[in-house]
């Protein structure tokens, strides 16, 4: 019988996948500086979905699943899984709120009265809170997690209690998307 970690990666940061965040950091750059209002709302509805619908995955379906599997098998896919999401993430959520602040310039949304302003204010506080929850407290986390797995003898019991205050967190991170989701029908509805 084989072992499940005969294949386990060694590299936890894989470098080469910054090369794929600064191109996309060049086309929200590009898309900025175009003044195409279609190019840009194209990148920013893009990298929204993709942040919001990763995190609601991630949140939602695949938390609890790895919470009844196996420590082995719930090793194995966090050790695969965070090289995966280490710069895809943070640079969806850099991007995803760069070019809606620019969106909202060009659309006039920053120019709006009270209480219409009001929904600009909960969008921005929201992804402000996503974007420091995400690299100030996920992105920390998932990496000691997983090179605490990789270790040959990991502090299980550690990781354990660590991972249930991660939940909450990945869940408050889910419900903030669901409101961002909430907020931005209401920007397209016009408001």
């Amino acid at each position: 019988m084989t072992s499940i970690t005969a294949d386990t990666p060694t590299r936890i940061i894989r470098w080469h996948y910054l090369w794929y965040a600064a191109l996309a950091l060049v086309v929200m750059i590009f898309a900025i500086v175009s003044g195409n209002r279609w190019f840009l709302n194209f990148v920013h509805v893009l990298c929204g979905v993709m942040w919001t619908g990763i995190d609601l995955f991630m949140g939602f379906i695949v938390g609890p699943i790895l919470r009844r599997v196996p420590l082995a098998a719930r090793r194995e896919v966090i050790i695969r899984l965070v090289p995966k999401t280490l710069f895809l993430m943070p640079t969806l959520s850099i991007i995803t709120g760069t070019t809606g602040w620019f969106l909202a310039k060009q659309l006039g949304f920053l120019d709006l009265g009270w209480p219409e302003y009001g929904w600009v204010v909960a969008a921005l506080v929201l992804v402000t809170l996503m974007a420091v929850q995400g690299t100030g407290y996920l992105l920390p986390t998932n990496l000691w997690v997983c090179f605490q797995l990789q270790k040959p003898n990991p502090d299980h019991e550690k990781v354990g209690r660590i991972m249930r205050n991660y939940f909450w967190a990945v869940a408050s991170q889910g419900a903030m998307q669901v409101v961002t989701l909430i907020i931005m029908a209401r920007f397209v509805a016009g408001i």
